[in-house]
Formats: structure tokens, sequence, C-alpha cells
């Protein structure tokens, strides 16, 4: 089972999407959920990852102050709110799940196709 990301699209530098992660591949002993990017040419970076239960957050240096990670325990998604975007944030981003919560992709699974986000200048 894997997880599906939605949501991306085109926009321009400063503006604002939401991502959603939906899929059941959540399972009782993941208690993290992150998010990941990918951008032509380069490896797979971590963005943000929340604590499911508790809602901690951490995210990375390059996003931090402009990208909010949440969840909505109801419904099993994750959310990513992007805002202020810059052109460097032009990636196909995916969603994971974790038992531990670390920051590399071998930490994660249940990887799906992702969804591109594309910013222009």
């Amino acid at each position: 089972v894997q997880l599906q990301a939605s949501g991306g699209g085109s926009v321009q530098a400063g503006g604002s999407l939401k991502l959603s992660c939906t899929g059941s591949a959540q399972t009782t002993s993941d208690n993290f959920m992150g998010w990941f990017r990918q951008a032509p040419g380069k490896e797979r970076e971590f963005v943000a990852r929340i604590k499911w239960r508790e809602g901690i957050k951490y995210y990375a240096d390059s996003v931090k102050g402009r990208f909010i990670i949440s969840r909505d325990g109801a419904t099993k998604t994750t959310y990513l709110q992007m805002n202020s975007l810059k052109p460097e944030d032009t990636a196909v981003y995916y969603c994971a799940a974790s038992a531990w919560g670390g920051l590399a992709t071998v930490d994660y699974h249940s990887w799906g196709q992702g969804t591109q986000v594309t910013v222009s200048s």
C-alpha cells in the first residue's frame, strides 16, 4: 500500500500551495509522517516531518518559516502548507511514513508517485 500526494501545481514566486497526503499505509508502529522533495538531477531531500500523536513538527532549514506541516487524525491525512514559494522549491514532493522519524529516505516507507510543484520567477 502506498501513500498518495496531491495538490501540486504551478505558481509564481511568492505564491502558496497546500499539499495533501492520503492512504492507509501508516501502521500502528509508524509514529511519523514526512514530506520529501526531489528536484531534477538532485537527490530526494527531507522537507518536514510530524510526530503523529503529539503533533511535534520538524523542518529543513530551507523551508523553516515558510512551510507548515499538519495532520488530521480523523481522516489520517497529512498536509504541507507551502507559503512564500521560491523557484528553488520546484520539485516533485512525496510523503512517506516512518516508525522513528529520521531525516533520510531510508527511514521512510510507502512512497507514492509524488506531486509536481513548479515555481516560476
